[in-house]
């Protein structure tokens, strides 16, 4: 087992790095590297088959942390709970976390069962959808410019794992979609098949759009079939994520 290296200070060069990481939502892009807050994202990622290049305990959960964690990452360090705390973005702050360095080239796979975000804001949205889509079987999620950071502590956060099994693309223009091999179906609040009498192509790729104003027409143009989902008690519109849910699950189990 490798021996923890003991870090007190603030100012130490990788607290400063988790630090930037957990308060900004796009510095993994200069950095290539993401903070995981957390045992539950610390072993998502490692059920995966994925490794740490660094551990981070607190000197309290150290003596009682999981074998399987403490030996993860080649570089295992140990700080003291106040300083794990100002790392933090819980209310009830992590006893560990992962420092894990990103894939560094990921492109669109055009074959895949695809999830594609256009412009979608809020991040708790994001995390649920790509939730929903390693649920149910959408191996594969694109990102339009404009869509919430995948990789920021907030979504991460709201993805609880579902990260490390998807192939994640993101800063992507519409007409990226085009090298799609599978058809695309949006999602409307007021034109096209019902949900639930409509035959669903497998695989696709289902096209979420802005929490505000739906998918950009542009995109429209481009799909193959446009859905509603039947909305019996008369509200005007679903939340993005649970529309994506119900859509998305349809898709699982009708193929």
């Amino acid at each position: 087992m490798i021996a923890p290296q003991d870090i007190a200070s603030r100012d130490n060069p990788l607290i400063k790095r988790l630090r930037q990481l957990s308060q900004d939502s796009t510095a993994y892009r200069k950095q290539g590297q993401v903070w995981l807050e957390g045992e539950h994202l610390c072993l998502a990622l490692l059920a995966r088959g994925l490794r740490p290049a660094v551990a981070v305990f607190t000197e309290s959960f150290w003596p009682q942390a999981e074998p399987v964690l403490r030996e993860a990452a080649p570089q295992v360090s140990r700080i003291p709970d106040h300083l794990m705390a100002s790392l933090s973005g819980l209310e009830s702050p992590a006893r560990m976390g992962f420092l894990w360095t990103l894939p560094t080239r990921v492109e669109v796979n055009p074959s895949l069962p695809t999830v594609v975000l256009d412009r979608l804001q809020d991040a708790g949205n994001v995390g649920s959808i790509l939730r929903s889509a390693a649920a149910l079987g959408f191996a594969q999620v694109l990102a339009i410019k404009g869509t919430a950071a995948l990789w920021s502590p907030k979504v991460v956060r709201a993805g609880m794992g579902a990260h490390f099994g998807l192939n994640l693309v993101e800063g992507l223009s519409h007409d990226d979609t085009k090298a799609l091999k599978v058809p695309l179906l949006v999602t409307s609040s007021h034109a096209g098949d019902w949900l639930h009498k409509a035959t669903l192509p497998w695989p696709c790729a289902w096209v979420l759009g802005h929490e505000g104003q739906g998918v950009d027409p542009a995109l429209v143009a481009l799909a193959q079939q446009s859905v509603r989902i039947a909305q019996p008690g008369g509200e005007e519109s679903l939340n993005v994520a649970a529309a994506a849910a119900i859509c998305l699950h349809a898709s699982a189990t009708t193929r």
